[in-house]
């Protein structure tokens, strides 16, 4: 299947993709709402509750301008390399589980999600510089040599 296929059939098939999907598939985080969906030989997940979509939309959003000077971006940049984008969203969630939810095992989107809006009423609020500090200090898993990581 080419590509342009693919994307036009995930579109149709999940009509509600998960914000921190690249985090889900990648195994650092879990979340309670997402779903996977099996398209063309390839794993897409999707999120069971549009209320909850808007909020990690929110979130994210935060995430990323609140991470530009840390990052060393500017405010202009809109499509970001997917290795930035994993650094802001699994740093971003290791900092929010630092704050809000220090004993979990691993990130749980929806509970972080819903940690933050209950603790701090706006998700505006949270203590982003706290929260930075995990997307700076998040580092991607390293390849091994002749493996197929």
């Amino acid at each position: 299947m080419d590509e342009i296929a693919f994307r036009n059939l995930k579109g149709d098939v999940n009509r509600l993709p998960c914000v921190f999907e690249r985090v889900l598939l990648a195994r650092h985080a879990v979340c309670e709402l997402a779903i996977s969906l099996q398209i063309a030989e390839r794993e897409s997940v999707a999120c069971t509750q549009p209320a909850a979509h808007l909020a990690c939309g929110r979130m994210s959003e935060l995430l990323r301008q609140k991470s530009t000077f840390a990052l060393g971006l500017t405010a202009t940049q809109r499509i970001l390399p997917h290795a930035m984008v994993m650094k802001i969203q699994c740093g971003g969630l290791d900092g929010l589980k630092a704050l809000l939810d220090a004993d979990a095992i691993a990130p749980n989107v929806r509970r972080l999600v819903r940690l933050a809006r209950e603790q701090y009423a706006d998700l505006d609020e949270l203590p982003f510089s706290e929260v930075v500090k995990g997307i700076a200090a998040w580092k991607p898993r390293r390849r091994r040599p002749g493996g197929t990581e």
